[in-house]
């Protein structure tokens, strides 16, 4: 993947979005709004690619057919953790072993990694894609809707957080996943809200978008991820479509946050794990795991 390649991997993943609107999402940024890609939701994709061709060129790939981009895979690596950031293949060029040589070329990047994660929808083709590539599956839900505001509980013990802040949440990464997000920290707060919670019981961050969703979340304890979480739900906007996304049975946490927050639930898909469980208590980012 080269710079060059960027908006058309951007435009690719839109339109696959978009057709994915009334299904399971890809793994990747939230699904954009209906219609042409919104300046913001491009913008932030760009970005993003940008940002992961500055750190991982190595692990971003496109495939072509007669010089159009018809699939795109971009994998990061942290410490010893590699990620599928994004992977989206073209319907016409689906069947065809367009998706396997995408894969196998970004999990090339992965040598020398202990661990790895991806998300998946939940296409019976991908989770046999992921699992013949030896990962274990994990089924997740989503919990989304409008936010009852008179069930939210006065939140004690968290701040907005900063750059400042980096060093806690990569010690708080390293003892719930394994490995810190390093330059993704970085990023994330250029684009995102931060909430910080440092006590002497624990510690633990989480990056809100503007709808008051997570982002991002890790927490030494689950006493800290619920304040995280229902701290973000309670910067929402009134009216807001808020989600959480990725949840495994070991977030039950927050599960029962997003119920009492008024919530509903749905499966989604997998969360992809290989030589590790699933971090807890923890949220991952579709973009950055």
């Amino acid at each position: 993947m080269r710079d060059d390649d960027i908006g058309a991997a951007r435009a690719l993943t839109h339109e696959e979005l978009q057709l994915s609107r009334s299904a399971t999402r890809p793994a990747s940024l939230p699904a954009p709004p209906a219609g042409p890609p919104t300046p913001d939701w491009s913008g932030r994709w760009e970005r993003r690619a940008k940002h992961l061709l500055r750190h991982d060129a190595e692990g971003c790939w496109v495939a072509e057919t007669d010089g159009e981009v018809v699939g795109v895979a971009m994998s990061l690596r942290r410490e010893k953790l590699w990620g599928l950031s994004a992977f989206f293949v073209h319907p016409q060029a689906q069947g065809a072993g367009v998706g396997a040589a995408l894969l196998d070329a970004a999990l090339g990047y992965s040598q020398g990694c202990l661990r790895g994660i991806i998300i998946s929808t939940a296409d019976p083709r991908a989770a046999r894609r992921y699992r013949l590539a030896g990962f274990t599956l994990h089924p997740t839900i989503r919990v989304a809707g409008t936010v009852d505001r008179s069930a939210i509980p006065v939140v004690d013990g968290v701040r907005t957080g900063g750059p400042g802040d980096q060093d806690l949440c990569a010690s708080v990464d390293r003892r719930v996943r394994g490995a810190a997000h390093g330059v993704d920290h970085e990023f994330l707060c250029a684009e995102y809200g931060l909430l910080v919670s440092d006590t002497f019981t624990g510690s633990g961050y989480c990056f809100v978008d503007p709808s008051g969703s997570p982002v991002l979340l890790a927490a030494t304890s689950r006493k800290i991820a619920q304040r995280l979480l229902w701290a973000a739900l309670a910067v929402s906007p009134e009216g807001a479509d808020v989600h959480v996304d990725y949840l495994t049975a070991d977030q039950e946490w927050a599960v029962d946050v997003a119920l009492a927050a008024g919530l509903s639930l749905r499966t989604e898909g997998y969360l992809c794990l290989r030589h590790m469980r699933p971090p807890a208590p923890y949220l991952p980012s579709g973009a950055f795991l």
